[in-house]
């Protein structure tokens, strides 16, 4: 680029900054690219034009964005360039329709980030007055997290430098590289203060019990948590209740007053309520609790799997008797045969979506203070297993930030392990928690926490790797061993300085030559949902769903995004064209497309071209290091069969998961995901291209994941 008086340039909001020549030639190389016109040294020679012509008409003056994009168009028009210049002025009204829809939603975005992203925040992070008006910026809610967590260190460290730690856990958020749960970033700094995602309740057999456990469950809800219940200890439909001389209704019966209850609450004004119920395969009602979904109106505010041990899996696989037990008095009632069970389980999975499976002996054996009790459930998306009024915080890593010209930085993944786990176990203290009892066990007790990553198959892309592959397996496997290796060192650096977790005695690190944790869990693979939206990025460790779709951002308003590194590639290696993108919009898959390369479509797989074993295989690699658990959706065509579900099912506890959870394509009514020509049952019409709902990032299409 050419030396050039100009210094500065306005932006559209006022604000002065440096002029950089090099963006016009980025600019102009990008329409050029679009339109499969000029070449790399056009680009810059047409760069070199416009900053001559606003270095003559601007001379020691301040031009503003738009003044610069007017030579741009000009330039290109009278260059021989028509077309390019079309192209750049279609990116230029594009740009505008974005500012604009941003105006309506509200929010000044001092962050760049997509229209979804802005009006996610908007909708559920933002802080507003009394009127509803939006009082800070996406950055400002970054800052008033990081100065709430960063403000706790004095209590280890009276000479701790809190603003440096406050600026350190700001560029966490701010560069969009780490991201934790939901309730941190709506409550931290804000007066509710309630800052964890998961919880797990006690539901002991007794009315005065249950309905207890039903107000807590209230008060976590309304603070932005979810609740997991095991139901298994309440008496069977029709048992005797010896105070009333009565029946009992069984615990489906109860589970639906929960569920009502959940439905009238609105979790901080924000979002919806969110439950996971699990029943023992030897309760004996089973049947009624495999099939109540079925119903699609029931249990709406609940996910639900069957609690499954070896020994269940086992007499299903030889169609053995299976005794059923009543948990009241320990006695069996009656036996069914334990495939029979197995079937229906499958068979409603195939139908709903619903139940799927806990295996029981598998979260047990990981668990970390068995002295305090066995694993009966875990939160509403599986990938916490907790005891009576646990709780634990959640945060993820965003690995598409750290591929570095196809290569991952392992530097940096080291750094970024270290400082967030840091910043969840000041959580922690930072927390006011809901209830005395999830104080006590939390803070008081184990101090568990769950670091976890997002933007995985983003990262695979990146470096040329395909999900459905070996090498997508090994990279995985590397990635979240190094992960663990260095969250259990960050852990032990800090128990050496705040001490170990308070029920460190009798844990499994309670040995002569242990890790002395601060925390009894380290990592845990969340959905993240609505967090990588913000953050850009694919969700948990799920596959791309679709390179190009079409978002319902807000009613009447619709958006084609495309995924940036699938748009990147397609403009450097000079296939890209608005009618590729839209011809992938339209088929969910590059297969059965013309003019993209092969080795492209090897690489730049998605949800559909993916059979499912490679799901559960990734799922198992990623559970081998992860001491909590993995939420991960195995999807699924329209066309899967039962016996497909119940491969996935007995593969999944054969490979060592924790559970697993599949969803059929169309099996709901209600899906927030609709392929293009396919409609879930009952939809009005077939939808002409991909669509997602705006708070869809990948993984079950449900809806029932958004934390």
């Amino acid at each position: 680029m050419p030396e050039t008086s100009i210094k500065q340039i306005r932006k559209r909001d006022g604000t002065i900054v440096p002029f950089e020549p090099v963006k016009i030639e980025v600019a102009i190389g990008k329409a050029m690219a679009a339109t499969k016109m000029g070449s790399p040294d056009s680009a810059r020679d047409m760069a070199q034009i416009v900053v001559n012509a606003a270095t003559e008409k601007f001379a020691g003056k301040t031009p503003g964005i738009e003044d610069i994009q007017n030579i741009v168009e000009n330039t290109l028009m009278t260059g021989g360039y028509p077309e390019v210049a079309r192209a750049y002025i279609l990116y230029r009204q594009q740009r505008a329709e974005v500012r604009r829809l941003k105006q309506v939603i509200g929010v000044r975005d001092d962050l760049k980030l997509t229209v979804n992203a802005v009006k996610v925040l908007e909708r559920r992070y933002l802080l507003k007055d009394n009127e509803g008006n939006i009082v800070e910026t996406p950055a400002g809610l970054f800052r008033r997290v990081a100065r709430a967590i960063a403000a706790v260190e004095t209590r280890f460290d009276a000479g701790a430098d809190v603003k440096a730690l406050e600026e350190e856990f700001f560029n966490l958020m701010n560069r969009l590289e780490f991201m934790p749960n939901t309730p941190t970033l709506m409550n931290a700094g804000a007066p509710l203060g309630q800052l964890s995602a998961c919880f797990v309740l006690p539901v002991e057999d007794s009315i005065s019990g249950i309905f207890e456990t039903l107000k807590d469950m209230a008060i976590i809800h309304q603070s932005g948590g979810g609740t997991g219940f095991s139901f298994s200890r309440l008496r069977p439909k029709g048992d005797m209740v010896r105070s009333t001389k009565g029946v009992a209704s069984g615990p489906v019966s109860f589970m639906k007053v929960f569920d009502t209850a959940t439905g009238v609450m609105k979790q901080g004004g924000k979002r919806r309520g969110a439950n996971m119920g699990i029943l023992n395969a030897d309760h004996p009602d089973i049947m009624e609790f495999a099939v109540v979904k079925s119903d699609e109106t029931a249990l709406s505010n609940f996910n639900i799997s069957v609690g499954a041990t070896d020994a269940f899996m086992a007499a299903a696989a030889k169609g053995e008797s299976w005794p059923l037990i009543n948990p009241h008095t320990r006695k069996e009632v009656r036996s069914i045969n334990a495939r029979e069970l197995f079937n229906v389980v499958v068979n409603n999975a195939w139908r709903t979506g619903d139940p799927g499976l806990i295996f029981l002996d598998e979260i047990n054996r990981s668990n970390p203070t068995p002295q305090l009790g066995k694993f009966e459930a875990t939160n509403p998306c599986g990938e916490l297993p907790l005891l009576p009024y646990e709780s634990c915080n959640l945060g993820s890593i965003n690995l598409a930030r750290l591929v570095i010209d196809g290569r991952l930085d392992w530097q940096k993944l080291e750094r970024l392990v270290g400082i967030t786990v840091h910043f969840l176990d000041n959580v922690i203290e930072a927390n006011v928690f809901p209830l005395p009892q999830i104080e006590k066990i939390t803070r008081q007790g184990n101090r568990k926490i769950g670091l976890g990553v997002m933007g995985f198959a983003d990262a695979l892309v990146q470096m040329g790797i395909p999900y459905n592959s070996e090498e997508a397996l090994h990279t995985g496997e590397k990635i979240i061993e190094f992960m663990y290796e260095k969250a259990a060192e960050a852990s032990v650096k800090l128990a050496a300085k705040r001490g170990v977790f308070p029920y460190f005695k009798g844990s499994i690190y309670d040995l002569p030559n242990g890790n002395r944790m601060r925390n009894a869990t380290v990592l845990s693979i969340a959905p993240t949902g609505t967090i990588s939206i913000i953050a850009g990025c694919s969700s948990g460790i799920e596959p791309l769903f679709a390179l190009a779709y079409v978002r319902n951002v807000m009613e009447g308003t619709r958006l084609l995004e495309i995924n940036p590194y699938f748009e990147q590639v397609a403009r450097e290696r000079g296939f890209y064209s608005a009618d590729l993108m839209e011809q992938v919009a339209q088929k969910g898959t590059l297969h059965g497309i013309s003019g993209i390369p092969d080795d492209i479509k090897k690489v730049f797989v998605t949800d559909w071209d993916i059979v499912p074993e490679w799901h559960v295989r990734m799922q198992s690699i990623f559970q081998r290091y992860v001491d909590n658990s993995v939420s991960k959706t195995v999807n699924l065509p329209a066309e899967a069969t039962p016996e497909d579900i119940a491969r996935i099912y007995t593969m999944a506890h054969q490979l060592k998961c924790k559970g697993i959870t599949i969803y059929r394509y169309g099996s709901k009514k209600q899906q927030v995901l609709n392929l293009a020509g396919q409609t879930p049952k009952e939809a009005a019409e077939p939808a002409h291209y991909i669509t997602v709902e705006s708070e869809y990032a990948g993984g079950c299409p449900t809806g029932a994941c958004p934390f």
